[in-house]
């Protein structure tokens, strides 16, 4: 079988949510024997350079990046309200690489063409033009549905009537891009759902965000014992919302109690006012050389997420470190748990603070949610055996 995956970022080196679940993907299936080929866009925002790409991994993805400065800005805001186009996916379709996809296609005959989020959808029928390949979505999320539960929270008036206008375009572009495609592959069960529901006839498979297990050593007794952490790319707005409510509503109760606790905010794109919270009890780091090095540093994962849909790479990788975890609901969406046995959910900012509270004072407790956190990882979320049955799906499509 020979599969193209298009991307709208280069997935390597994989240190973001979607680059792991783009990157990781993309290993599973050329170790099942698989002929990828994979195109990129190499966007300014998330650059990587191609000459830092190991060889190994090129040769076996076919690996072909193209770049684009795709960054928002006020003037390409204000000219697209003049289109009928979302400036969300609008940005993202460019000459450059439409003539790359196509030389593609000219040299070899696929039988999947795997768009790696809706955004990609742009390109659908080019692809139609050239190929005869079943065109396969992977919905990383349900787009529209992250923008409007990040409205519900939106205090400035003007910006949430922009981004009103931008979302009713995305939600139409995505529903319209469920049905031009062959199948659609979700992340998680509940987006399926959510997906089915639109479009009740298409053939669709959940495949989680898999990772390489031997990757991922645990280490049950950190280099920072009863040390809180969260950790993300901060140029996410369900993130921002995420630490807001866990610094203003969450973090007082927890240093009331505990007031020489310490907390480490960790990711890329760190808006100024949370650096501005260094402290004695936080500390801040955007720039992070290991992921490794910092999960095996650090003690007690929080994911306070309240918007956003699909998979939480982050969280998947904190299982896989055997962390102990304290998220919500809506953070731990698509993974299979058993509450307070592999992770604790809580869902208020009481909940939540007393939840840390309560891991802070029973080490016995912590020690089992991080040997179960492993588990589960183990259970579910090998890289190569969902890859496995991504391509029995793909089999399946006539």
């Amino acid at each position: 079988m020979r599969i193209l995956q298009l991307s709208n970022k280069a997935p390597y080196p994989a240190n973001d949510g979607s680059s792991i679940a783009i990157c990781n993907l993309a290993e599973g299936l050329a170790d099942n024997s698989i002929e990828l080929h994979l195109l990129p866009i190499n966007t300014k925002k998330h650059f990587k350079a191609d000459k830092k790409i190991p060889l190994d991994f090129k040769q076996k993805t076919h690996y072909h990046s193209v770049y684009k400065n795709t960054d928002t800005s006020f003037l390409g805001a204000l000219f697209n309200l003049f289109s009928s186009q979302s400036y969300f996916v609008s940005r993202f379709n460019f000459k450059e690489y439409e003539s790359v996809l196509i030389e593609k296609l000219k040299q070899h005959q696929f039988d999947i063409v795997q768009i790696e989020g809706v955004f990609m959808a742009t390109y659908i029928n080019t692809i139609r033009k050239y190929s005869k390949a079943k065109i396969v979505l992977r919905t990383h999320n349900v787009e529209h549905q992250i923008w409007e539960r990040h409205l519900g929270n939106e205090k400035n008036s003007l910006k949430k009537i922009y981004l009103s206008l931008q979302n009713k375009r995305l939600k139409i572009f995505e529903i319209n891009s469920f049905k031009m495609v062959d199948a659609i592959v979700t992340i998680t069960d509940e987006d399926k759902k959510s997906i089915s529901k639109i479009v009740p006839d298409k053939p669709l498979h959940t495949c989680l965000t898999g990772i390489n297990l031997n990757q991922y050593k645990q280490v049950l007794t950190p280099k920072n014992p009863n040390t809180l952490f969260h950790f993300a790319s901060m140029d996410w707005l369900p993130n921002i919302e995420a630490v807001d409510w866990l610094m203003n509503k969450v973090w007082p109760k927890v240093i009331e109690k505990y007031p020489h606790e310490n907390l480490i905010l960790a990711g890329r794109g760190m808006p100024e006012r949370f650096k501005e919270l260094n402290s004695t009890n936080i500390q801040v780091i955007e720039h992070i050389e290991s992921s490794e090095q910092f999960y095996n540093a650090y003690d007690i994962m929080l994911v306070p997420l309240w918007s956003g849909s699909g998979l939480r790479i982050k969280l998947v990788e904190g299982l896989a470190y055997g962390k102990a975890i304290v998220t919500t609901s809506i953070g731990a969406e698509g993974i299979p748990y058993e509450n307070n046995n592999d992770l604790i959910i809580a869902d208020t900012e009481s909940e939540f603070a007393q939840a840390i509270c309560t891991l802070l004072a029973n080490p016995e407790q912590k020690n089992n949610l991080q040997l179960n956190a492993r588990k589960l990882a183990e259970k579910h979320f090998d890289y190569k055996t969902l890859a496995c049955e991504l391509i029995a799906f793909y089999s399946s499509l006539k």
